[in-house]
């Protein structure tokens, strides 16, 4: 199989889809075990996108309360090593994707969109 050739390519892919819910599933057991955050937050994790050369993964969480956004990310960017490490300890992979946490604002801007909805029907 070459690069190029579609049964490459739907490998190639499907690969990528199993890593990232392998991903999910391990972030969010990571996050409900070894996170220490402030009691009444919420983290989801959106969605996981993988590189196809799987050096780099982007994982995108929604946090509640939506006002702990900062205080969140913040943990996420001084435990970035801990979290990592845990990772590549569950993968037991030759190539370890690193990891880069974004906020999914998908649900912010549904809000937004619903706001503006019921703000002009009631007009």
């Amino acid at each position: 199989m070459s690069a190029k050739d579609p049964q490459s390519i739907n490998y190639m892919s499907l690969r990528t889809e199993k890593l990232n819910e392998l991903i999910r599933d391990h972030l969010g057991e990571i996050f409900s075990r070894d996170l220490n955050l402030k009691s009444g937050i919420l983290i989801t994790i959106a969605k996981v996108d993988t590189t196809t050369d799987l050096r780099y993964t982007r994982v995108f969480v929604s946090i509640f309360p939506e006002k702990e956004t900062n205080y969140v990310l913040t943990a996420f960017k001084k435990e970035i090593y801990s979290i990592q490490g845990k990772l590549n300890k569950k993968l037991k992979m030759k190539i370890f994707p690193k990891i880069e946490f974004r906020l999914d604002a998908s649900e912010i801007k549904a809000d937004e969109i619903e706001k503006i909805l019921k703000k002009i029907g009631d007009e």
